[in-house]
Formats: structure tokens, sequence, C-alpha cells
């Protein structure tokens, strides 16, 4: 939720942030009239019971002969203090609707527009020149790293199985990610992945783009599509140390997507899927420190793609396309030579204090007052690395060389035909 400070003090810059997003403008103005009636139902409420207090006070002194017409006072006072109660609950309930709808405010310097209006902040590497390049599912096949046959078998359309140096080559990817992570002061963790509906919808995916998320009907658990779900979840209604600087946590776990709404996108290989693997940076911090955390966790992903020795480049996303919890983010997308195109490898998000203010994750300041933490999350590695790597790293005879920072996981430096490990 975002800060009634800022809708208070401010109300044009959350409007402005409505507009650049592309959503509702008229939102703000509805939850500014939501909280103007919260707070007049609580000051009604609260100004009744105090009558209410001070009349049990007065019957209790009254003579005999006041009590009647103090009880009766006091009989129709309590159905006053019960009808106000309701009148309160009933505006509770309005303001918090109002205000879940609201998403995060930007962060001035967010690229305006949609999808294809992001920034191009820096490219790295040069595309490799490769002749008539095969594409990541048509090497993973011959090397046989990759079964999409047998997965849908198995599990239907977009399900696969990771085969003899394919899984090693994912499982050598996230012990790299895991190394880079701790390396920097990250604790490692591997979370539940169903989660309880206030979690997942504390993060934010309950909102426009929650037909992606797979939910238990009977159970009412969701199957989680990041880590960063659970690890948000991990110190909810709690208040944290901070005062010796940002706690960060690395989440391994496996994801899971519906991808509704994305038939016909990638249906070849592993770029779109249902199922997938990733290593997930997330980190609670003050909110002063947030920017300065984004812009770490960027660098961290940039290390983890120079490890995988890939061209890429980093976009700053447009308002329009960015989720309800952040209020900024950086793609890091790696050059795929089947699409002749970047393709989106990394993202990081500054959701400032959005999703703790929903969680109530909080810290101390230096007056030991609470106050609400700020989080932001950035993948390390994900199943998808492994089309950039295929592809980018392919030979003229078919076969592979495998980054040199993945040898020691994989035991060998070069995937070739008919050698399927």
């Amino acid at each position: 939720m975002i800060d009634l400070k800022v809708l208070r003090e401010n109300p044009e810059a959350v409007r402005a942030s409505q507009q650049a997003r592309g959503e509702d403008p008229g939102l703000v103005d509805a939850l500014a009239e939501a909280d103007a009636t919260r707070r007049a139902a609580i000051s009604t409420a609260d100004n009744l019971r105090a009558e209410q207090k001070s009349a049990s006070k007065m019957v209790g002194k009254a003579a005999p002969d006041e009590r009647p017409a103090l009880l009766a006072a006091a009989k129709d006072l309590a159905e006053r203090v019960k009808a106000a109660e309701a009148a309160q609950a009933e505006a509770e309930k309005a303001y918090t609707a109002a205000h879940m709808a609201i998403s995060n405010v930007i962060i001035d310097g967010v690229p305006a527009g949609g999808e294809d209006n992001f920034v191009v902040l820096d490219t790295v590497g040069e595309p490799p020149v490769i002749d008539n390049p095969r594409d990541h599912l048509e090497l993973g096949e011959s090397l046989g790293l990759i079964d999409m046959e047998r997965g849908a078998k198995v599990s239907g359309s977009r399900f696969y199985f990771l085969t003899g140096a394919g899984a090693l080559l994912q499982l050598g990817l996230f012990q790299l990610a895991v190394r880079v992570a701790m390396d920097n002061g990250f604790t490692l963790m591997i979370p539940p992945v169903l989660v309880r509906p206030e979690i997942m919808q504390g993060t934010g995916f309950l909102g426009a783009h929650a037909e992606e998320i797979y939910h238990l009907t009977e159970d009412d658990m969701y199957l989680v599509g990041t880590s960063e779900v659970p690890l948000a979840g991990f110190h909810a209604d709690e208040i944290l140390n901070l005062s010796q600087g940002p706690r960060r946590y690395a989440g391994w776990s496996t994801c899971f997507r519906r991808e509704a709404g994305s038939y016909g996108k990638d249906t070849r290989g592993i770029i779109r899927v249902h199922q997938f693997d990733k290593v997930e940076g997330f980190v609670y911090c003050r909110p002063e420190e947030a920017e300065a955390e984004h812009e770490r966790l960027l660098g961290w992903q940039r290390q983890m793609l120079a490890h995988i020795e890939v061209p890429y480049r980093v976009i700053d996303i447009a308002a329009g396309d960015l989720g309800s919890s952040a209020a900024r983010k950086y793609d890091c997308e790696a050059w795929v030579p089947t699409q002749r195109t970047y393709r989106e490898l990394t993202s990081t998000s500054n959701c400032t204090t959005f999703q703790a203010r929903r969680l109530s994750v909080r810290y101390r300041d230096e007056n030991g007052k609470p106050q609400t933490a700020a989080t932001l999350n950035g993948t390390l590695a994900t199943t998808r690395w492994l089309v950039a790597i295929l592809e980018n790293h392919q030979q003229p005879d078919g076969s592979v060389r495998v980054p040199e920072a993945l040898v020691p996981f994989v035991g060998t430096s070069v995937l070739e035909p008919g050698r399927k490990k």
C-alpha cells in the first residue's frame, strides 16, 4: 500500500503516478474520500464510547429516582455506539479496498509509457556472429540436455525435463548464484512454495496478474511464481533490527506460473514455461537506503551475467509495464541469436515501502519509533538463462562451449553431440 502521508500531502504526485502507469487517477480521489470518511467514523465512535463511559459512571453515582432516566439514556447511547462501530467497520473496509487498489508511486525519472517505452541504460558485449544458428531447444535435444516431449507426456504443454548435463548446467548456475549472493552478505534460504492468501496479497501479486498464479482451491493456498513472495512474508508482522544495515536473503526455489493469456508466445522450448527454478535476491532495508540497494542488486546481476559470458543490455522499465508493487524496475536482457533480439534474464525492483506496509514489516528508527521498512528483489539465476548460454556459446559442429565459471560444476568445457551425460 502507498504511504497515506504522500496522499494527504501531495495527491497530485499520486495522480501523476497513476497516469504514468496507464491506471485510473480517479482511484486517488476515491482513496482520499475513503480516508476522510474512515477518520470521521473513528472520531464519532471514539466520542460516543467516551460519552458512554461517562454515562455509566453517572448511573453508578445517581440517586434511585434518577436512575430510570439515566438507564434509558444509557440504553439509547449503547445503540448509538453499536451503530457507530458498525459504520466504522464499514468505513475501514471501504478504506482498505480503496488503499489496496492503488499501485505503488513511481520514483522520479521512471520512463512513462508501456512495454515498448523502456530506456536502454547500458549495452555490454557484442552479439556473436553465428551462421545459421540453432535455437536452444534444437541444441538441447541434440546434446541430451532438454526433453520437452516427455515433459508434455508427463505433465502437459510447457513442461520439460532437464536431463544429464542439462541438469548439471542448471545446478552449476544456481550454485554460482548462491556463491555470489553469500559473498555479498545474503543468507541462503530454501522457502516454502505454497503460501497463504494474505502473503500473496501482501506482496501485490493478486492484482492485475492474479490469473498467472496457481491457486489450490481446496486448501486456499497459492503456488509461488517467485521466492520473492515467501521471503517478503518471512518477516511479516515483525519489527526488524536494521541498525547494522539491510537484511539480504537469497531464495532458491521452484516457481510456478500459469502463463495465462500468453498462448502463442514463446511456445517453443523453455523460455516461457509453467515450472522453472530460480535464485532470487530479496532485501529489507530503511527507505532511505532503497535506491542505493537497488543499484547494488543490479550490480550483482551484472556480475552473474559476466560469469555466463553473454552479451546483454540493461533497461529501465516504463511505468506502464511495472508490476503494482514496483516503484522502479531494471531488467537485464541477454542477446538470443536465433531471435536476433534481447530477451529478459533478470529483473530487479525497488518496491519502497509498498509491500512492507501491507505485511506490517517495520524497524525502529534512531528514536526507537517503529517505521515501515522498504523491500527490494532481484533475479540472480533462472532456468531461462540456459537459453542464452546454449545459443550464444554454440559452435559450428553443434557443440556448446560451457562458460568457464560453470565448468567445475558441469565437469566438461564442451557439450558435444552424442555425449549425453
